[in-house]
């Protein structure tokens, strides 16, 4: 069963918090919770990103298919995470795939609702897009770091 959270819940999560209120009341009326069974796929690479996703337990891997491997694991996220920011840029299409690690607990938001509502005032669009900014440089330097692992660091120690 699924249900409407509350823009309070919302404000709970770092991701959200210090937002105005009327924002969180808006994002709330255009979400629901959902509780996912491991193994369920959220997305695949390539189909419509049609929502994004507050992780609340549990546990999502974001995966990428490689040819002749398979789906290698790329980012592990847990609770507190956003999951997915390709609803907010055209052509609206995952760029990654993702699947419940374990039984995960989110808040679901419908993404074309939430852009209507960033096209309607772009004070919450501005919101929106500088938070998301910050997970990807996030995941941006999760990745810079995941390649010096993979590859090494320059002699010398220079980057």
């Amino acid at each position: 069963m699924t249900e409407r959270p509350s823009g309070s819940l919302l404000a709970a999560n770092g991701f959200f918090r210090g937002m105005p209120a009327h924002y969180l009341d808006g994002l709330a009326a255009v979400a629901r919770t959902e509780g996912l069974r491991a193994g369920h796929r959220l997305f695949d690479e390539g189909g419509p990103a049609d929502r994004f996703w507050l992780i609340r337990s549990g546990r999502v891997v974001l995966d990428l298919h490689a040819p002749a491997r398979g789906d290698l694991i790329i980012e592990s996220l847990g609770p507190g995470s956003v999951l997915g920011w390709s609803w907010l840029f055209p052509p609206y299409e995952w760029r990654f795939g993702a699947v419940a690690a374990e039984p995960v607990n989110a808040i679901a938001f419908d993404a074309a609702a939430v852009r209507v509502r960033c096209a309607a005032d772009p004070a919450l669009g501005y919101e929106l897009t500088r938070r998301f900014a910050a997970v990807m440089l996030d995941r941006l330097q999760n990745t810079r770091m995941r390649l010096l692992d993979l590859y090494g660091a320059p002699a010398g120690g220079a980057w």
